[in-house]
């Protein structure tokens, strides 16, 4: 058992080793999507570790080994081709360079052997050694990493006691371009890491792709012109004499010169094919150049629209509100408002995120409004005092919204659904009356409005336009509501704050309200503990003084339920003695569950119930505190 849990094991633990949660975030940036972890995978300390003598392969020690090995990649991508056109170099001063850099590559052919791997159907690392050989070995990159990293020409030398400068010793030092799939590597890693800039990586790499398709098709063109008989007859012959028994770096200059011309098609005529294998290459090279530029051209093309497709957006979304205005022949402060309300929506996309947060987990997106509004709700002189409980509920479902200058959040008269906190900016209450507009007052950060006509059931009594650019985050009634009803001390809690500011709102905000002045003088805040008080637009729509204190004041309280005293005979059998008998309880919601609860306190289970004087009950709304309930 022991050797079977061992074979595979998550590929988490090590990149979850460090504790500081930085040192997590710039491990799981860098981490490759071909290493995902197994759903259902135990992150942190308790995630079983590795075999001994296995590396992670996404382990931060090894990853700096293989950027290391980058180097050297793009020192064999310039030195193969480098090498077979100007053989002299190859058994000069870059022979010893190459074997310092196939001593590393050796190395790292044999810590392939420790390295663990992703089994691709279990999303498991395996750690087993046996089966991390036998998968390297039997796949085709052993025998290439083997074929790329042998010194052919030191070993000819070392068996022989010779030199040999032939061609095919040029050829097989091609083979060490099979470690450039090591750059392709590390640029999709690159581009995935949020750390660096997608723009600029993407650059970075069709740049090397240029450099190398001309450094290449330079020293093959070269070695053509080096192995045909007579010199002079060759693209470069025939303008320098003897040309091979010039500098390297001449012909290399040349070389280069020619490839860059031909592929960026301006072709001066100064070099040009003469031989037949000359023209045949450059029929070749131009068809690979056409290939070539189309890609340099469509990656740019991408990356530069890319970065600009916000603005083409937002210039055809304020387009269509032009055209919308001028065919409807909407007023120019409407059109305004509509034309600030689009831009302000561009410009606040990338605060807002909201296509993002919408493709996160509820949980996640339940602790960045707790970050971000929990604090400002605290505040809010509504929920003053409110359980930490109910808090955490309410700022979970909070919609933010950004409104500019001089925009009407709400209308007088709207009907209400909503109610809002503002968390920065500012915000101005007005009135209007007989066509004129009246200020009231003025509302900052942690001040709320809408609530009013909410609570009451009546539509707004004020306008309230913003000042400067505001972020508010908004409340639905109903949602509020549900939350509310099964808490009852926060619901005291919420009446005695809403009852208090009312009591302080200034005299000229009181006066607009026709039925608040009576209200206030007689209400009592014992009388609040109903959170019926909320308005139910489904089952009321009169807006009259009595609906309207009846709600906030009448209503009976399910949220806080009265105190009865339960008894288990019948109100007419004397023989019991009904003070010893009696269980004060607190009324539930429905008479199911009271009778439940009976069965519970006096031991038993009845179907019917009755008051005092024989009279059965069918409703719960109807009793009242101590009163006497007969289970029968």
């Amino acid at each position: 058992m022991g050797e079977t849990m061992s074979e595979t094991r998550s590929p988490m633990p090590l990149l979850y080793r460090r504790h500081s949660s930085g040192e997590v975030m710039k491990n799981l940036a860098s981490v490759s999507s071909s290493l995902l972890p197994a759903f259902g995978t135990l992150v942190g300390d308790d995630s079983p570790l590795l075999k001994k003598y296995v590396i992670a392969p996404y382990d931060r020690r090894y990853r700096w080994w293989q950027a290391f090995l980058v180097v050297l990649v793009i020192y064999s991508a310039w030195s193969s081709p480098f090498e077979l056109a100007f053989k002299d170099v190859a058994t000069g001063s870059l022979m010893y360079i190459d074997l310092v850099v196939n001593l590393f590559f050796t190395i790292d052919i044999i810590l392939t052997f420790f390295v663990a791997y992703l089994d691709k159907t279990t999303y498991l690392l395996v750690d087993d050694h046996r089966k991390i050989a036998i998968r390297y070995v039997t796949h085709m990159m052993f025998p290439m990493d083997v074929a790329s990293t042998l010194p052919f020409q030191s070993l000819y030398r070392l068996f022989t006691g010779k030199l040999h400068h032939g061609q095919a010793f040029g050829f097989l030092n091609l083979l060490r371009l099979w470690r450039l799939r090591r750059v392709s590597e590390l640029f999709s890693r690159l581009e995935k890491d949020t750390r660096f800039s997608y723009f600029l990586t993407r650059c970075t790499k069709l740049i090397c792709v240029t450099l190398f398709a001309v450094h290449s098709a330079g020293c093959f063109y070269y070695w053509i012109a080096t192995h045909h008989s007579p010199s002079e007859e060759t693209w470069i012959g025939s303008i320098i004499q003897d040309f091979e028994d010039k500098s390297i770096w001449l012909g290399y200059t040349y070389s280069l010169y020619w490839s860059i011309v031909t592929l960026t098609t301006v072709g001066y005529g100064d070099l040009h094919a003469v031989n037949p294998g000359e023209k045949v290459f450059n029929i070749f090279y131009m068809l690979f150049n056409i290939g070539l530029t189309s890609y340099l051209i469509g990656n740019m093309t991408n990356l530069i629209v890319h970065s600009a497709v916000k603005t083409f957006m937002m210039r055809d979304s304020i387009n269509e509100i032009l055209r919308y205005a001028s065919k409807n022949r909407l007023p120019e402060g409407l059109k305004e408002q509509m034309l600030a309300h689009m831009q302000l929506k561009f410009k606040t996309a990338e605060l807002q995120q909201e296509e993002v947060l919408e493709d996160l987990p509820k949980a996640i997106r339940s602790s960045i409004a707790q970050h971000l509004f929990r604090k400002t709700v605290e505040k809010t002189y509504l929920f003053k005092g409110i359980s930490e409980d109910l808090s955490s509920q309410l700022v979970t479902d909070l919609k933010a919204e950004y409104f500019p200058p001089k925009v009407e959040v709400i209308l007088q008269n709207e009907i209400p659904t909503d109610f809002y906190i503002i968390v920065s900016g500012a915000m101005e209450v007005l009135t209007h009356q007989n066509g004129m507009e009246h200020f009231l007052t003025k509302l900052g950060p942690m001040d709320m409005f809408g609530e009013i006509g909410v609570f009451f059931n009546i539509p707004q009594p004020f306008t309230v336009r913003s000042k400067k650019l505001s972020q508010v985050v908004r409340i639905s009634h109903h949602h509020f509501k549900e939350l509310i009803q099964p808490l009852s001390e926060d619901g005291k809690t919420i009446m005695a704050n809403f009852t208090q500011y009312l009591k302080d709102l200034k005299k000229e905000v009181q006066e607009e309200i026709s039925f608040l002045t009576d209200l206030l003088r007689d209400l009592n805040i014992e009388q609040m503990t109903s959170l019926n008080e909320l308005r139910n637009h489904d089952e009321r729509s009169s807006y009259d003084h009595e609906g309207m204190q009846g709600t906030l004041i009448d209503a009976p309280s399910r949220a806080c339920p009265s105190r009865v005293i339960i008894h288990g005979h019948h109100p007419d059998d004397q023989t019991t003695d009904r003070g010893k008998t009696g269980k004060l309880v607190r009324l539930p919601e429905t008479v199911d569950e009271l009778l439940k609860l009976a069965e519970e306190k006096v031991g038993k289970r009845g179907t019917v119930i009755v008051m005092e004087d024989g009279s059965q009950v069918e409703d719960l709304d109807v009793l009242r505190d101590n009163d006497h309930i007969f289970i029968l």
